[in-house]
């Protein structure tokens, strides 16, 4: 079935028995008992003849009648606002309900075929391993060749995506750098200088226009970005890495992550600069019990010195407080740090800190000393965590002086000091981000990535190629954002289930040290929800436009009484799977999302 074509017909004929029964019933609640002993039966009878059914349908029918027992209940109802039941007796009685939308009927759909055993089948089925009679060696062999098949398959699925590493794309840099370097009337000297990245952060629309190939939507989203004093900076290195063609997709992800969509801009611009303070997604100012410093966690704070960044992420959690790349006065005041510095010392209990901002390593050398220095002399901090992108945005911030000074806070048995990096797409990586991370490793700095999955980087092994490269390079996989719940970024958001099906389908078919990152969603004012523990989240419905509600529960739920739930919206699948139909994918490919609740 293609993304466009799920109607009330098609869902009623999927399950006739469940809308026999709400033609029937005489209440909700009467309906819900009878839908859950229907469930109950249709789950349990496959496991008494399992010859019917393989071990993954029965997975599939549990994890169906599960969601369809939570969507109908009646604290999902009260807790939403949305009967389901109701719904569902609506659509059994040839009640109107104009509001129900394909997406709605979509989801549902996909759970009573779920419920039978049925639907689309594993994207791999076809090289899944197969059992046989075999024994020992024999039995080894047949394996083998086997998981060669599969193996093979899943290489030539990363191949399709773009590798910054690649000689031709090296060759295609070099060539736009040259161009850009006489079109700025600069050296290669002045391009490998980060103080001179920092100084020609590029605002401008008209000069980026002469610098890279923009399209007329990009150029109108830079120009009111401008208008409207929306952040937004490009460092030169970084808008080398976008092609001269950008009607290919190949630099989308690299794009999307500086140029705003227009939805972006229209929302903020619609806001004077005391409501973008209200854009506090994660509600850090209820976790900051001092100028500086957030506390969400038992064992660790983040600190930010230094609030501002060479490079503007358009989705960035703190798009709310930082108003330009590079702005003056970033740097806090000399009090705030030393009040912040002397509280982290006040609270033995933190071991470690993480300092970020805004990006610390657009401070200056003599700053991120005299930071690092501080905070390496309280006796109770075991690590130092050093959040920033430039290991992309602009590499050569990493010269020998830094590392040394980065290193020198490190001690043996005492101190570890971290670098955790945020690289989105396996195109973003250069030769210079590679050198980068291999300085630091030299000096016992290990480097980690955070990956935010938004829809640039959400098809068919796009993640996994860029965890296979960077590990390569010397990254460690740490960190799978599912993409925040703001509405002024709504463009990047995927659903949960499509982060559930690249972990279990696509990430797991890489070695174990190359997929070594968790899959969160940070839940505002709790902190991260680990995705693939079940048991941390609940569904509760599914919404006339197709949008799952989910109950996350907070981290300290085992540890604290009393505690409250987050209840948040996600991204209809069907609306997901047509925008993939639109950048040329097949949305078959992706048929078993409907199944990750």
């Amino acid at each position: 079935m293609t993304p466009k074509n799920y109607t009330q017909q098609q869902l009623k004929a999927t399950l006739p028995e469940l809308f026999r029964i709400a033609r029937r019933a005489h209440s909700l609640d009467a309906l819900r008992k009878s839908i859950a002993k229907l469930v109950y039966t249709m789950s349990y009878e496959p496991i008494e003849g399992q010859d019917a059914f393989s071990d993954g349908k029965i997975i599939r029918i549990r994890d169906c009648g599960y969601a369809i027992n939570q969507v109908i209940s009646k604290r999902s109802e009260e807790k939403t606002g949305f009967s389901m039941a109701q719904a569902i007796v609506d659509i059994a009685r040839g009640v109107p309900r104009p509001d129900l939308t394909p997406a709605f009927f979509a989801d549902l759909y996909h759970l009573f075929l779920g419920l039978q055993g049925k639907g689309p089948r594993a994207r791999y089925a076809d090289t899944h391993l197969d059992s046989s009679d075999l024994e020992g060696r024999e039995a080894a062999i047949e394996r083998s060749r086997q998981l060669d098949a599969l193996a093979g398959e899943v290489s030539r699925q990363m191949e399709f995506y773009a590798d910054g590493l690649d000689p031709q794309a090296i060759k295609r840099r070099t060539l736009r750098r040259n161009r850009m370097l006489r079109e700025m009337n600069a050296t290669t000297k002045d391009w490998d200088d980060w103080r001179w990245q920092y100084r020609h952060v590029l605002r401008d629309p008209e000069q980026i226009k002469k610098l890279v190939a923009l399209s007329d939507r990009e150029i109108e989203a830079i120009e009111k970005s401008k208008l409207h004093r929306i952040p937004f900076g490009i460092t030169p290195h970084y808008l080398s890495l976008m092609d001269d063609d950008p009607s290919d997709l190949r630099d989308m992800a690299i794009r999307a992550q500086v140029i705003p969509p227009a939805a972006y801009v229209d929302q903020l611009a619609a806001q004077t600069p005391t409501e973008r303070t209200c854009l506090d997604f994660m509600r850090e100012s209820d976790t900051s019990p001092i100028d500086l410093i957030t506390r969400r966690y038992p064992a660790i704070c983040i600190f930010k010195p230094f609030n501002t960044c060479p490079q503007i992420c358009v989705y960035c959690q703190r798009n709310w407080e930082i108003e330009d790349a590079m702005m003056p006065g970033a740097l806090a005041s000399t009090e705030k740090i030393e009040a912040a510095i002397g509280w982290i010392s006040d609270h033995p209990t933190i071991r470690e800190v993480l300092i970020t901002g805004g990006d610390p390593m657009g401070m200056d050398d003599d700053n991120i000393e005299r930071i690092l220095s501080k905070v390496a002399a309280i006796p109770s901090v075991e690590r130092i965590r050093i959040g920033t992108r430039t290991p992309v945005t602009a590499p050569m911030r990493f010269t020998d002086r830094l590392v040394d000074i980065l290193a020198q806070y490190r001690c043996t048995g005492t101190r570890q000091i971290g670098l955790v990096t945020h690289i989105q797409h396996s195109y973003e990586l250069t030769p210079d981000t590679a050198a980068a991370v291999e300085k630091l490793r030299l000096h016992g700095i290990s480097v980690f990535n955070q990956l935010v999955y938004t829809f640039f980087v959400s098809r068919r092994f796009e993640a996994a190629i860029l965890r296979r490269n960077l590990t390569r390079i010397g990254v460690e996989p740490y960190y799978s954002f599912n993409t925040k719940g703001k509405e002024e970024t709504a463009e990047y958001r995927v659903p949960i289930a499509r982060l559930l099906q690249e972990q279990k389908e696509e990430a797991r078919m890489l070695p174990g040290l190359t997929r070594t990152d968790e899959a969160v969603y940070n839940v505002p004012g709790m902190g991260k929800n680990y995705l693939r523990a079940k048991q941390h989240r609940d569904l509760l419905t599914i919404l006339p436009d197709g949008t799952r509600v989910y109950e996350f529960h907070p981290w300290e739920k085992n540890i604290t009484r009393n505690i409250s739930t987050h209840v948040g919206h996600d991204v209809p699948i069907l609306d997901y799977l047509q925008r993939l139909e639109a950048i040329g994918e097949k949305s078959e490919n992706y048929g078993t999302i409907w199944y990750y609740v």
